[in-house]
């Protein structure tokens, strides 16, 4: 079962159990922190169930969608019920990571907050990163323990069904994360843009202001969004990654997968199957020595600890490997292509960071709010598209020296530098997590009437959190443009394999063929359909927040003046309706697309779909993460003083807010909501794949 990889293999679940472990002394090291006083605790407490609430609501509805998909699958796939079980198990494990990591964030906000109280920026630093470390070793911990399971429950790289296991397992975690990160972007971008607009902007109130009843919804969606849905995200990526290569692996002819291997090396196809596996446990093993190593820095400026956690660890996993690959008699060209996906995602991160930082293109905005809002929108919209031509031409390097170094199994090579650009994944989404704790403890900070002092060491935590958290979205959408290109290639494979059983001729890619043009011309239109969709809806309950919020300072006596209690509850219910009902239509577009292209128009249609949705998608989500980056630091660049003459609350300040308020669902709902599309619809259409193969040319 093992293969030539031997007990080697076992690494994987020793370092998700592992992972667990670790991710359990941090979260009740967290939890034994002091809380703060009677208002920190009872503000806490607000976000905290609100959170839960809307996690609950959530996972009611995914459960029932599960639900139906188990049965469906159960009834169609070849391997029927054990695979729609693993479905089942790619469903839960995603779910699961999204809940613990998001607990561990809601006792990290006010904990943080009274760190910053105590006047220690290294203690509340560190109390923030423990809580991010919760949600980021789960992650990563929980993907290898699932994609282990996969492995020796189907018998290992020579189990005839490991390969339709992976796949559902695949469209579990995808397509949950997708609703999770959706649904959560909903809730978070309505929240937080309609508490800006009704609170900066009508009322000229500071912001997290405790007369404003948006104030906790949006600091729920911080909890909701930003770390259990980049939480599902992340899990996601890394699960795509991984599944790409292994199915890679699986179905290239034996004489490609040959050249892996030095002359004469037996069990090339075990090697290759299994090399992904082992290559992502190492990088959690490199990343929880990474987060100990982050938190030794604690005493440094909080960019440089944060900067140096995402960047080194997928340095040191190359390194490691081109140690390790000789073992088993690995060609160092896979640390090439490693190498290639590792220092490319540390490369799109500078670059990201240089685009969404204190840096050129960012001060440009701010000064384009000067004149208006107008030209403060179209300033964060050229810069995000200039992000996007340097960002996707470094991809596109990184695959063609993957490609060339790999020979006969470029496309495996792309795969593997994809698995290379996540090596990191565990330590990438700690610093994601640790954002939304140091907002919220901002937030706490705030409406608990802290010492401004307090409230000045949480906004440094967070702006820093701000910028790591754009590299992060760089560091997800690049993996995932690599990641669909080998499961473009995984699905051609399979769907040639079937045809070539079923005597039929070889599936026609050519241009010429109106079946790839028509494919390509619906892939296309498809990012469109989820990014209009989920601006549609975070613009709706944003404008219903806004007048919520007016009407409560309109008719609640005492209100404006702080003499009495505003009522966040309805502002809550607003934006989880919202996020409930708006998130279907895009899940839906991802998971029902391929199959209905695939059964009505056949593999070929659906392989250009698939291509169009790749070009269109992976665009569309850069320039959305990164113009809208630009905007919320162009704000937060005037709010520190960037501009003098032009304060907060200035007509140059409330033009950068109205620009972060387009900036906002860019970022966290339409654009990483268009990334996971791209990803769902391709392992989707990997898994039916057999089913449509043989239907037309």
């Amino acid at each position: 079962m093992l293969g030539p990889l031997g007990p080697w293999l076992y690494l994987p679940l020793i370092s998700g159990v592992l992972g667990l472990f670790v991710a359990a002394f941090f979260y009740f090291r967290v939890r034994a922190l002091p809380e703060g006083n009677a208002d920190m605790v009872r503000i806490a407490g607000y976000i905290r169930e609100g959170a839960m609430a809307f996690l609950t609501t959530e996972y009611k509805v995914l459960a029932v969608y599960a639900a139906v998909v188990f049965v469906a699958l159960g009834l169609v796939l070849p391997n029927h019920w054990i695979s729609a079980s693993w479905f089942l198990a790619g469903s839960a494990l995603s779910l699961g990571a999204g809940f613990v990591g998001m607990k561990a964030a809601t006792y990290g906000n006010v904990r943080t907050a009274q760190a910053a109280a105590g006047g220690s920026k290294a203690n509340a630093l560190l109390t923030a990163l423990d809580g991010g470390a919760v949600m980021g070793l789960c992650v990563a911990a929980l993907a290898l323990i699932g994609l282990s399971a996969v492995y020796f429950g189907s018998g290992g790289a020579l189990g005839e069904s490991l390969g339709g296991n992976l796949h559902a397992f695949a469209v579990g975690a995808s397509s949950i994360a997708l609703f999770a990160r959706i649904g959560g972007g909903i809730y978070t971008k309505a929240a937080d843009v309609g508490a800006d607009i009704a609170g900066k902007v009508v009322e000229n109130i500071p912001e997290d202001d405790p007369r404003n009843p948006g104030v906790i919804a949006d600091n729920v969606g911080d909890n909701v969004g930003d770390v259990a849905g980049m939480g599902a995200d992340i899990y996601e990526s890394l699960v795509a990654a991984v599944v790409a290569t292994m199915a890679i692996g699986l179905t290239a002819p034996p004489e490609a997968i040959a050249t892996l291997v030095s002359p004469g090396t037996t069990g090339a196809k075990e090697i290759a199957v299994g090399l992904p596996l082992l290559l992502a446990a190492v990088g959690l093993v490199v990343s929880i020595v990474g987060i100990f190593a982050a938190r030794a820095m604690r005493n440094s400026t909080p960019s440089t600890v944060l900067r140096a956690a995402m960047v080194l660890p997928p340095v040191v996993l190359v390194i490691i490997t081109a140690v390790i690959l000789p073992i088993f008699h690995v060609s160092q060209n896979v640390t090439i292509a490693l190498a290639g996906g590792a220092l490319g995602g540390a490369a799109i991160g500078l670059i990201t960071e240089y685009y969404t930082g204190h840096y050129t293109p960012v001060k440009r905005v701010a000064e384009a709010a000067k004149t208006g809002a107008g030209t403060n929108v179209i300033r964060g919209m050229a810069a995000g598209m200039e992000s996007v031509v340097v960002c996707l031409l470094l991809v596109a390097g990184v695959a063609l020296i993957a490609n060339h170094f790999m020979g006969e199994l470029g496309l495996y090579g792309i795969a593997l530098s994809a698995v290379g650009m996540l090596g990191g994944t565990a330590i990438v989404m700690t610093v994601d997590a640790y954002g939304p704790i140091s907002d919220n403890a901002g937030g706490i900070a705030e409406m608990a009437g802290l010492p401004p002092a307090v409230r000045e060491i949480t906004d440094e935590l967070d702006a820093v959190g701000n910028t790591t958290a754009a590299i992060g979205k760089g560091f997800a959408i690049g993996s995932a443009t690599l990641t669909v290109i080998a499961l473009f290639s995984a699905f051609s494979l399979e769907v040639g394999a079937t045809r070539a059983a079923a005597s039929l001729p070889a599936m026609n890619l050519s241009l010429d063929n109106p079946s790839i043009l028509i494919g390509l011309l619906v892939g296309a239109v498809l990012p469109y359909v989820v990014g209009a969709s989920t601006m549609l809806a975070v613009g709706k309950a944003a404008g219903a927040i806004v007048m919520e919020i007016k009407r409560q300072f309109d008719t609640i006596p005492g209100l404006r003046e702080g003499k009495a209690e505003p009522q966040p509850k309805a502002i809550v219910d607003i934006a989880t309706s919202a996020a409930l009902s708006q998130m279907i239509l895009p899940g839906l577009t991802a998971v029902l697309g391929p199959v209905l292209v695939g059964y009505t128009l056949g593999p070929a249609a659906l392989a250009g779909t698939l291509a169009g949705a790749l070009a269109v998608g992976a665009s569309m989500s850069l320039f959305m993460a990164n113009a809208g980056g630009a905007w919320d630091n162009a704000k937060k660049y005037i709010e520190k003083g960037g501009l003098p003459g032009h304060p907060k609350r200035s007509d140059t300040h409330k033009a950068a807010v109205i620009g972060d308020t387009v900036g906002d669902p860019f970022k966290d709902t339409s654009g990483p909501g268009v990334a996971i599309l791209i990803k769902v619809m391709s392992v989707v259409s990997l898994l039916i794949a057999p089913l449509v193969a043989t239907r037309g040319g």
